[in-house]
């Protein structure tokens, strides 16, 4: 069970960027010798796709309302990373985890993290200046390098500190739904008294 937390954490991260949880890996595996990375990660030809697609993504996810765009179109890609990786890790240690079982939690685990990071965007956007999508992108970006690296050499506690950030970030949802629907429920109020007020003063 020693891949399990490089498992959960590559899952996490793949529902924040896949591109760059491929190559991160990818390049620990060739240059830094990490033995938990499998093959599969370190050829070339994955590298080159996984900076290309990184690259893009990196441009992508700082545009207001492409960001969204870009979320909902990889609602799929993310989840099917994240169990991708974590069947290929678990591969590379035979006997430690199932391939099922690593599917399951690395998909599953990029899911979530993916619909939490896509809500939050989503209400970053409501923002009218575009420096807070680029602050946002930045910070994740680096949380999943950080994220991952941590994992290669311990990856108990990258679990640990991924967990605490995927917790934080349920909860903030739920912080923002809440706001947003007091808000919807304030402007609906505002528009039926508005419309009350037209129609009194219409009467003769």
């Amino acid at each position: 069970m020693t891949v399990l937390p490089l498992i959960f954490t590559s899952g996490l991260a793949s529902g924040i960027n896949a591109y760059a949880v491929v190559l991160l890996l990818g390049l620990l595996g060739r240059f830094a010798g990490a033995e938990s990375v499998p093959h599969a990660l370190e050829r070339t030809d994955v590298l080159i796709a996984a900076a290309v697609l990184f690259l893009l993504e990196a441009v992508a996810d700082k545009i207001p309302y492409v960001d969204t765009v870009w979320d909902v179109v990889h609602t799929v890609i993310r989840p099917i990373a994240g169990a991708v990786v974590g069947v290929l890790i678990a591969s590379a240690d035979p006997g430690s985890l199932s391939a099922v079982a690593a599917g399951a939690m690395g998909g599953t685990t990029a899911l979530v993290t993916h619909l939490v990071k896509a809500s939050l965007r989503m209400a970053v956007n409501t923002s009218p200046e575009p420096a807070s999508n680029i602050v946002v992108s930045l910070a994740e970006d680096l949380s999943v390098a950080g994220l991952v690296t941590l994992a290669i050499f311990h990856p108990w506690l990258a679990a640990s500190i991924g967990a605490a950030l995927l917790l934080a970030g349920l909860l903030l949802v739920r912080l923002v739904i809440k706001r947003i629907r007091a808000f919807l429920a304030r402007r609906r109020e505002r528009r039926a008294a508005k419309a009350a007020g037209g129609a009194f003063a219409a009467q003769p």
